[in-house]
């Protein structure tokens, strides 16, 4: 038991060489030792367990190392590299700014960098989590930090980069450490395993690696964290069961019964897996995340976005394959909609659920859309295709069935100014079912389809219709509130003149007047012109007159003082009760 270290402890890189997913950084701290360009101050800021302080020691050995490697590695077999190896050395010190973040402990340090190294060239101070350090404690440290002794050196580390002062930043040279990818963490992870003699496979790995969440120390604690559970053998099952994650399967499985409609399937789904312990919205993320790698699985040449074993990204593949990539952008509006008003819903199983049942109905929806595309297509097709009749047999034909042109005449005649509305969208319905049929019957008369949109757009629309079709045209702009509004508060005026209809629409003030022709008018009546289904229709605005606008009553003094004017009673109640209406 004594002997044990843990493996965050045991396999810290004590190289540049086995430092991991810093290349960059890494790099450029050697050259700066190999041309002699030493900052007096340097600043290692990122996430956690990304390698700032081992960067730090790493650094500071090599800078003291009298016999560093071609590649500027320290040697491990100086003094200096091995005082420091055995946690004696004089020239490189560790504080942590986290319980010595007074004024006092910045002044004590200050007396100790006056002291040159006893061994190495360098008297190396690396401060850890600097950003907890007082106020009072950054504006001690600025004097030494900027104008230190040639022989010190600072080292600062946080995880919190915002909070430093601006001038403590100006005058140190910033790193920005990158969160390690699952990749690096994995074949790190395998290294120690194969050295440790532990058998376990990829699938394991890169459910560790996405635990850790980018943190290589992290992920060394959950291994040795699972090696306690399962032993030397670590199966994956074993690993999901110990670290609760949320398995691939479960979401292989829902995208299965959502293809399929079965909203009773992901239900059911859905409440084993909370039976088992797991948070709703951590399995809504889940799905949100299974969706997003199939719409990556989906597109060649994306494969390099997907963290997952080999074995996962042919199943990710087959399953991307059997779903349209409307499916998919459409499901995932919906979880990322779901995981946004989870916390705000009161009832959040029922609102997962019925996030559910939305994308089980979500591909039986899509597939009869485009079974309606597939069948207007081949209806178009059908009707291109169509024999070509010359003029000569056309009217021999149209001779032979003059009952059927009359009732498809007397049917598409405007409709009488006393006729329901409703009445005669019917009656416009049926002409165009009877013309249909007709040419259905005859297989070779294209001409009446060709005719019907340009009679329609020819007929002139009567008053009544108008103003009923005006409400779709507000409605048609419900995403613009103010300009629905002034369409459905307006005042229409209808006049005919030259076979034409002229509606003139009513706003408040000249300024609307001068928007809506400046930058609408037209857009309206094309819009108006489509609804209508009329071409004989133009637009006007007006200004309605100052003494017809209905002013609002916002106030409550304004309020009671009309209520007052209104009714007596309410008038004489004021008075006895000498209430202030003001």
């Amino acid at each position: 038991m004594s002997d044990y270290i843990v493996s965050a402890r045991k396999y810290r890189p004590d190289s540049f060489e086995t430092l991991i997913g810093q290349d960059n950084i890494a790099q450029t701290l050697k050259n700066s030792i190999i041309r002699g360009q030493l900052a007096h101050a340097y600043l290692f800021c990122g996430p956690r367990g990304v390698g700032k302080t081992s960067t730090a020691r790493i650094f500071a050995k090599t800078i003291n190392c009298s016999d560093p490697t071609p590649d500027m590695e320290p040697c491990g077999k100086c003094e200096s590299c091995m005082s420091f190896a055995e946690g004696r050395s004089y020239c490189i010190h560790e504080l942590d700014a986290a319980s010595n973040n007074g004024v006092e402990d910045i002044k004590a340090l200050m007396e100790q960098v006056r002291i040159p190294p006893q061994v190495g060239k360098y008297s190396v101070y690396i401060i850890d989590e600097v950003h907890m350090l007082s106020q009072a404690a950054f504006n001690a440290f600025l004097k030494t930090l900027e104008e230190p002794p040639a022989h010190a050196i600072f080292i600062l580390a946080t995880t919190e980069k915002h909070k430093i002062l601006p001038t403590i930043l100006s005058r140190c040279q910033t790193y920005d450490f990158n969160r390690i990818t699952v990749d690096n963490i994995v074949k790190n992870l395998r290294h120690i395993a194969d050295k440790e003699k532990i058998s376990i496979d990829d699938e394991s790995l890169h459910v560790i690696a996405h635990k850790a969440d980018g943190a290589m120390r992290d992920a060394l604690t959950i291994f040795d964290q699972t090696v306690a559970f399962c032993g030397t053998q670590v199966k994956y099952q074993d690993v999901l069961k110990n670290l609760n994650v949320l398995d691939y399967e479960h979401c292989f499985m829902l995208v299965d019964a959502f293809l399929r409609g079965d909203y009773g399937a992901a239900l059911m789904k859905f409440d084993e897996i909370l039976s088992k312990g797991f948070n709703a919205l951590h399995f809504m993320a889940a799905l949100s995340s299974h969706l997003r790698d199939l719409a990556v699985s989906k597109s060649a040449g994306l494969e390099a976005l997907l963290d997952l074993p080999e074995s996962l990204k042919l199943r990710y593949k087959e399953q991307s394959g059997r779903c349209s990539m409307t499916f998919l952008y459409e499901a995932l509006g919906i979880t990322t909609a779901c995981e946004a008003g989870y916390r705000a819903s009161v009832n959040q199983r029922l609102h997962i659920e019925f996030a559910l049942m939305k994308l089980s109905f979500l591909a039986q929806k899509l597939s009869g859309q485009n079974r309606q595309e597939t069948k207007a297509a081949d209806k178009g097709t059908s009707q291109v295709q169509a024999p070509v009749q010359t003029s000569s047999e056309a009217d021999d034909r149209q001779k032979e069935r003059p009952s059927e042109r009359q009732a498809s005449a007397v049917q598409e005649s405007p409709a009488q100014p006393q006729e329901p509305v409703a009445r005669r969208r019917q009656a416009r319905t049926q002409a165009s079912s009877l013309s249909i049929r007709s040419i259905m019957a005859a297989g070779d008369e294209p001409e009446a389809t060709d005719e019907k949109p340009v009679q329609k757009k020819e007929e002139v629309p009567d008053d009544e219709l108008i103003r009923f079709k005006w409400k779709d045209l507000a409605a048609k702009y419900a995403s613009k509130p103010r300009l629905a509004n002034t369409l459905s508060s307006s005042t229409l005026g209808i006049t005919m003149k030259d076979g034409a209809k002229y509606v003139t629409f009513s706003v408040l003030n000249v300024a609307q007047k001068d928007w809506v022709e400046s930058k609408l008018l037209h857009e309206l009546e094309r819009t108006f012109r489509d609804i209508t289904g009329s071409d004989k229709l133009y637009l006007r605005v007006s200004v309605v007159p100052d003494n017809e606008v209905k002013q609002t009553i916002y106030m409550p003094s304004e309020q009671a003082k009309d209520l007052m004017s209104k009714n007596e009673e309410v008038k004489n109640l004021v008075k006895d009760f000498e209430l202030d209406v003001k």
